[in-house]
């Protein structure tokens, strides 16, 4: 497996443990990790840290030149909201760990430019899977839909 994805997952496990939903995601720039974040929504009572944009603050202040040679990991198809962060930034390349159990905007991030590789990882699809069934009602909550 991608060390990356690897990264990625340990976060979304993070998470999990901390009593957040398990999604992770690591900024990657020329080779080397510079941020990690996992959806702490639930965790710092938040309506914007998903793992995308927890990663993103994490990694700090980069310069626009910084963002254009990264590439995004994220155990889960970016949603709008981390979507949007990615065109923002011009982040050229998202790896997806998985897309069955949510898929963001994935072909308008395409119309855009940006190259997204799904890996449809066996482990991002359990994580999802058994969370949501066994949360169904803050994974609703979580992608602003009822339940």
């Amino acid at each position: 497996m991608d060390a990356f994805m690897q990264a990625a997952i340990e976060e979304a496990r993070k998470g999990l443990i901390e009593g957040g939903i398990p999604i992770g995601s690591v900024l990657v720039i020329d080779g080397t990790i510079v941020g990690r974040g996992h959806n702490r929504r639930v965790q710092k009572g938040s309506a914007v840290l998903h793992a995308e944009m927890d990663c993103l603050e994490n990694a700090g202040r980069l310069k626009p030149g910084d963002y254009r040679r990264a590439v995004l990991y994220s155990t889960l198809s970016p949603c709008d909201m981390c979507s949007g962060a990615v065109l923002l930034y011009k982040i050229p390349r998202v790896v997806i760990g998985e897309h069955r159990t949510f898929q963001g905007p994935e072909e308008y991030l395409r119309s855009r430019g940006v190259e997204l590789v799904v890996l449809d990882d066996p482990e991002c699809l359990r994580l999802m899977q058994e969370f949501i069934a066994a949360n169904p009602a803050l994974w609703y909550e979580d992608i602003g839909e009822e339940e």
